[in-house]
């Protein structure tokens, strides 16, 4: 059955680095955050995410690479959080990633999409993956 709605298939990008850290779109989404709003407080509000899960994110970004990500200034008066040159790169580099990938998926995304039963309802399946993990 033909489909001609405009969702598309997405490829997400994890990457498990070869020192045991990993680099996601969560982690990026949060660099981009902190360059806006120079804030970890400020941008686990925005992203609605607790201020430890955030400091805890940062605090893995800047151990996983040799050069901190996100240079951090404590106290409340001049306070705050500034995305390094080499958080900018790490944010270039992944987008890069994430845009080759797609481009490299596309033909084969596209023949997986057209096999697909569009009466699928997708309730309950994250139930039956969860189950799948034990």
């Amino acid at each position: 059955m033909a489909h001609t709605g405009k969702r598309r298939p997405r490829v997400h990008v994890r990457l498990t680095l070869p020192n045991g850290g990993s680099l996601d779109e969560a982690d990026v989404a949060l660099i981009e955050t902190l360059q806006k709003c120079r804030s970890i407080f400020g941008a686990a509000k925005l992203m609605g995410v607790s201020y430890r899960k955030t400091w805890l994110m940062v605090d893995a970004l800047n151990r996983t690479f040799e050069a901190k990500v996100i240079e951090t200034f404590p106290g409340r008066r001049g306070g705050g959080a500034e995305v390094t040159v080499f958080g900018q790169r790490l944010i270039a580099l992944f987008r890069s990633i994430e845009r080759r990938s797609s481009l490299a998926a596309a033909a084969t995304l596209n023949e997986l999409t057209a096999s697909l039963d569009w009466s699928f309802d997708a309730q309950g399946v994250g139930e039956a993956r969860e189950d799948r993990q034990d």
